[in-house]
């Protein structure tokens, strides 16, 4: 399972409490563990990438439907661009 997979697995555990108790707010979740929950998503992505640097973390607007990124914006291939 993916890191990344492992963040909103754990999110999802969580949701019916944080929908309950934060709904509009934003989740940071991070090792499988919710760090905070922030009032806008510029502020969890300040502390998500001040504690955590590049991730992998979870962002996720409480209440909303899941997004659904296509692989060219999650996959970026590393091409060698050497001159030989």
């Amino acid at each position: 399972m993916s890191e990344l997979t492992k963040e909103i697995a754990a999110y999802e555990r969580m949701r019916n409490e944080l929908e309950t108790d934060h709904l509009g707010k934003w989740a940071l979740v991070h090792d499988e563990v919710l760090v905070e929950v922030y009032a806008t998503f510029e502020e969890a992505a300040a502390e998500a990438v001040q504690r955590f640097g590049r991730g992998p973390y979870l962002i996720r607007e409480i209440g909303a439907a899941p997004m659904t990124l296509p692989a060219s914006v999650l996959y970026h291939p590393v091409q060698d661009h050497a001159v030989g």
